[in-house]
Parts: structure tokens; C-alpha cells; sequence
């Protein structure tokens, strides 16, 4: 069994308090676990004092991202590869836990074509075409080099950025990112702690999603959510058994999740 744990950034100071971190060491030592991380808040904080300014866009779908100009993907990778990366690196061998921190750039591990152009929607509503910046979008995992940690005994942990074709670092959506990694090793599940208890339609949180359900919700979730299920979606056609979407606050947030205690579970 191969586990790929996705935490964002809202929830990174309850997963890596002492008892969730308790809670990652039985899961590590028992299975297989690579570990994606976000840290979004992160970025635009240090972007901000750096006096670089952030700009987000939304696409005609309702999907949000940062919009990543030459000056944002420098801070981007210095933020997540550094800062953010060994810092949840040196949580997890605070507990006897070998990590080791990777960005998509080390050893290649993944690849992604840039995007030329995004279709975005204004602020009145209508539709534009704008440079595609510095994000990605995967074309390759590189699982052999995660293979070989795993075997190892190592919890990779992953920044999201990729190489791109001329060997530029591009922005990657963390979930979505998550979501390649679990198909490239076949993983038995694919975990997206977030700051929510799952997926709520109409004010309740549903426990079970079939990803046609899924993908009939995706028009009625807030930005933050519909990338999340999208990803999710994305995961179980590159072959991932089930993804859990469920809150990194609860109490033992990734033995709960395995148990599937608490969240909404998607499956194919």
C-alpha cells in the first residue's frame, strides 16, 4: 500500500503540531507515504514584504490560481523548495521520521509543458486571454526516483514546482500535483487534508462521492474546493484506488482519514 498526503497551507501548524506529528509517524512507518505540501498564504506573505505584488485570476470555470509573473516564480520557489519545504522536512525528523525534501525540479522528478496562454474571467464577468506566465501544466513523474526513497525507507516531501522544456521552474497547483504523484505510483489513496471537513453540498458534508456525482458537483464548490475534487477526479483516472478530502484539525487527521473516519471519500 502507497499513501500520498497532500496538506495545504491553512492547516500545516495543526498537522505538524506534536500529537498530529505522532499521528504521520505511525502512518510512515507502517506505509509507504509521500507527503505534497502547499503554502500559498506563505508566498503571498513574503511576496508582499519583498514588494512583489500578487496577483490572482480566476478561469471561466471558477478555478482560482496565483498568477505567476517572472518576479512571483522566483519567490514561489524560494518559498516553497526552501522555507516551507525544510521546515516540514525538519517537523518530521524531529520524530525519528527520515524525509527527504524535494521540489519537482530535483532529479527532474517532474516534468510540465508551460502554459502559453489562460483564459481568465473579469471582474465583470466576461472572458480574456492573457500570457500563461511561469505554471505548468505535468507532463511527466519521474516514480522511479520516489521508488527508490520510498524502498529506502524515506517520506519524500514534495514542493509543488515542475521543470519545464527549457529548464524553467513553473508554479504547480499543490492538489493537482498531489494527484499526478499518487497515478505515477499507484497509490492505494490519495489524502488532501484541507481546513474544511469535506465536500459540502447545500450546507452538508457528503461521506461518499462516485466520480460522475463528483464532477456533476463541480459548478455548485467555492474556488478552494472545486480544485480539490477536480484534482480528486484526476487522481482516480490516472488509476489512484480512492482519494480522501478531509479536515487536517481533526484529531489523528491521517489515521482518521485512512479509517475513513471523517471527510467526503471519491471514488471511481
Amino acid at each position: 500500500m502507497v499513501v500520498v498526503v497532500k496538506v495545504g497551507d491553512r492547516v500545516m501548524g495543526s498537522v505538524f503540531s506534536e500529537a498530529a506529528l505522532n499521528d504521520f509517524a505511525q502512518t510512515a512507518h507502517r506505509t509507504p507515504t509521500v507527503l505534497v505540501h502547499g503554502g500559498g498564504d506563505t508566498v503571498t506573505s513574503i511576496a508582499e514584504k519583498l514588494g512583489v505584488q500578487q496577483k490572482f485570476v480566476t478561469s471561466p470555470e471558477g478555478f482560482r490560481s496565483r498568477y505567476t509573473d517572472a518576479e512571483t516564480i522566483q519567490v514561489f520557489t524560494m518559498v516553497m523548495a526552501g522555507k516551507i519545504n525544510k521546515e516540514i522536512v525538519r517537523h518530521l525528523e524531529s520524530r525519528k521520521i527520515p524525509a527527504v525534501g524535494l521540489s519537482g525540479l530535483d532529479g527532474a522528478l517532474i516534468r510540465a509543458e508551460r502554459k502559453r496562454k489562460l483564459v481568465i474571467r473579469d471582474e465583470r464577468g466576461r472572458k480574456r486571454v492573457i500570457d500563461g506566465g511561469y505554471t505548468g501544466r505535468v507532463t511527466n513523474v519521474d516514480s522511479s526516483l520516489l521508488r527508490t526513497l520510498i524502498t529506502a525507507g524515506y517520506v519524500p516531501v514534495i514542493a509543488p514546482i515542475a521543470l519545464g522544456s527549457d529548464s524553467e521552474p513553473l508554479n504547480l497547483d499543490g492538489d493537482r500535483t498531489a494527484a499526478y504523484l499518487a497515478g505515477a505510483l499507484q497509490a492505494d489513496l490519495l489524502i488532501l487534508l484541507t481546513d474544511v471537513d469535506g465536500v459540502s453540498i447545500d450546507g452538508e458534508v457528503i461521506r461518499r462521492l462516485a466520480a460522475g456525482e463528483a464532477r456533476r458537483s463541480l459548478s455548485n464548490l467555492g474556488p478552494g474546493m472545486i480544485t480539490k475534487v477536480y484534482a480528486a477526479l484526476e487522481a482516480l483516472s490516472l488509476g489512484v484506488s480512492k482519494v480522501m478530502i478531509s479536515s487536517g484539525r481533526r484529531e489523528n487527521p491521517f489515521t482518521s482519514a485512512i479509517q475513513e473516519q471523517n471527510g467526503t471519500l471519491v471514488v471511481a
